[in-house]
């Protein structure tokens, strides 16, 4: 996969992308990330980027010339992109989904903007996803570029080294993931549960599968509409659903009567 992240701020960018996973993952060839100068695509000797907004308004607006020539220049160069990405509040919401389609791709490239927005004409002729990682708004769309590299390419087969850390991780599936602990058993009088101390591998498959099961419904009951369950995980949710519905009876028997 080749990733080609376009930016007026290359050394930000590039320091984040050296360490970490999608650090070793461009050093053992995986991936071929390149950050990219867009003032290096502008034709005046000022590199200007942006201009006043027609209609008025505040701030400035990032000009389209050197969107369309950062992204010619790199098909010239790499081939035709496979998805050309613009990071905007304004683009549909990033999911696993959305990243696993794009880690399926050869070449992707990634816009940042910056003040007030970029050109419409960019978003109308060039770009083929505008993609949100949240509702609200950065000061510019690094990190939001950033955020959609990590999540793309952890996973391209083989970037992370334990696929099982892939698999099992949140959304995959539609479920949040289950509880961690490590060492110490004991730290500050709070407890490793004792399942995972037994050493009984079914017994910790059953306990992390109702986990799973119990964090989505209490923290993101909206994922469970398109989660994709096993038969296990079905039979934990209608068991918890029957608890919670039986705990909430109960409570209306203990709710003291009004006064006549």
């Amino acid at each position: 996969m080749t990733l080609d992240l376009v930016t007026i701020f290359p050394a930000m960018v590039e320091a984040a992308l050296a360490a970490g996973v999608v650090g070793r993952a461009r050093e053992s060839g995986l991936v071929d990330v390149t950050v990219r100068d867009l003032r290096d695509y502008t034709e005046d000797r000022h590199r200007v980027v942006d201009d006043i907004p027609y209609g008025g308004g505040p701030g400035m607006v990032m000009k389209p010339e050197p969107f369309f020539r950062a992204v010619e220049a790199i098909a010239a160069e790499r081939g035709q992109p496979s998805a050309v990405v613009l990071a905007t509040p304004q683009g549909r919401p990033l999911t696993h989904a959305k990243a696993l389609r794009l880690s399926r791709m050869d070449r992707i490239v990634v816009l940042c903007g910056r003040y007030e927005g970029v050109d419409e004409r960019v978003a109308e002729a060039l770009v083929t996803e505008e993609i949100s990682i949240g509702d609200y708004v950065l000061t510019g769309g690094e990190l939001a570029a950033l955020v959609i590299v990590d999540t793309v390419v952890r996973l391209v087969p083989g970037v992370v080294g334990d696929s099982a850390s892939v698999t099992e991780d949140s959304f995959v599936r539609g479920l949040l993931d289950h509880p961690h602990y490590t060492r110490p058993s004991v730290f500050r009088g709070m407890t490793v549960p004792d399942v995972l101390l037994s050493g009984h591998h079914a017994a910790i498959e059953a306990w992390r599968r109702r986990q799973r099961v119990k964090r989505t419904v209490e923290r993101r009951p909206d994922l469970l509409d398109a989660a994709e369950l096993s038969d296990d995980e079905r039979r934990e949710l209608e068991a918890l659903r029957a608890e919670r519905a039986e705990a909430r009876r109960g409570r209306r028997k203990r709710a003291p009567k009004p006064r006549a």
